[in-house]
């Protein structure tokens, strides 16, 4: 526990690194704007000339302060980290470098991918960079939604509003950083960790789920069918496991069975205890 606590910790504060270069390399020498609280944050420091670092801090904790209840211990601490974090790299940062591009186009797509690229690993250790992500935490909590759709909803909204600051042109640029950001956020925070499940028809279902169990350490569940054509009762495994495994699965069974008859299908969502907590039972009882 203590470790996977280090980890996380470490996890979050090279994502907030990322985040801030993103937003002081990338979209204020640009006179981009982003979405959400980091918007307000960098609208104010076109108008004000006021530190983003601070400004983003205040902001959160504000905000922070009305929605912590919605979240567990845990959650609370870690979003209490990231939220400092975000905003002591950011203060850090504040001109620290000379601006690394001039075109808008390749600013916003930069900066669409580091903003988006530190959130999602800030999501991935069980934080939220404060702001609107305790809203889109909360949506996706309560409704399904996946984290980086709230948020680009809520982004487009104060984007929309920046209009009257950085102009037009710049603002349709900033629609880009924000969808960019949004998709990064998806594809690190949550389909790096896509599960699938698989369905097993083999003529050596025991000897399959043995090897399965013993070298992946998954849990499999065993149901009974019957072949349409040939009448015979079977043993159908069932197990989910991360994308990345698939290869590694099929490689196992044909191994056994080259004759085994193998489905592979998109998992949305795990309700329950979930594999990763079979997993950590596995590991336990296989040592």
């Amino acid at each position: 526990m203590m470790k996977q606590t280090i980890k996380d910790i470490i996890f979050i504060l090279i994502g907030a690194l990322i985040f801030a270069v993103g937003i002081n390399y990338f979209t204020i020498p640009n006179h981009l704007s982003e979405g959400g609280i980091i918007g307000l944050t960098v609208i104010a420091h076109y108008l004000f000339h006021w530190s983003p670092g601070v400004v983003n801090f205040v902001l959160n904790m504000a905000l922070f302060l009305v929605g912590y209840k919605f979240f567990e211990k845990r959650t609370i601490v870690y979003t209490l980290l990231s939220i400092a974090s975000c905003s002591g790299f950011l203060y850090l940062t504040e001109n620290t470098g000379k601006t690394i591009t001039n075109n808008t186009l390749l600013a916003s797509i930069f900066a669409g991918l580091l903003v988006g690229a530190g959130l999602g690993i800030i999501f991935r250790a069980g934080g939220t960079s404060g702001g609107t992500t305790i809203i889109a935490r909360m949506a996706n909590q309560y409704f399904g939604w996946s984290i980086g759709s709230a948020m680009l909803l809520i982004d487009i909204i104060v984007v929309t509003g920046s209009v009257f600051i950085i102009g037009l042109e710049k603002a349709m640029y900033t629609l880009i950083v924000v969808y960019v950001g949004a998709k990064a956020i998806d594809f690190i925070g949550e389909r790096l960790d896509e599960r699938v499940g698989v369905f097993i028809i083999s003529n050596f279902p025991d000897v399959v789920l043995n090897e399965i169990t013993t070298k992946m350490l998954r849990g499999i569940t065993v149901l009974e069918g019957r072949g349409g054509y040939s009448g015979r009762n079977k043993e159908v495994l069932y197990v989910v496991i991360s994308k990345q495994e698939v290869v590694r699965l099929k490689n196992i069974i044909n191994t056994l069975d080259e004759n085994a008859y193998v489905t592979v299908h998109s998992v949305h969502e795990i309700v329950g205890k979930g594999y990763k907590s079979d997993q950590t039972k596995l590991v336990k009882s296989a040592r």
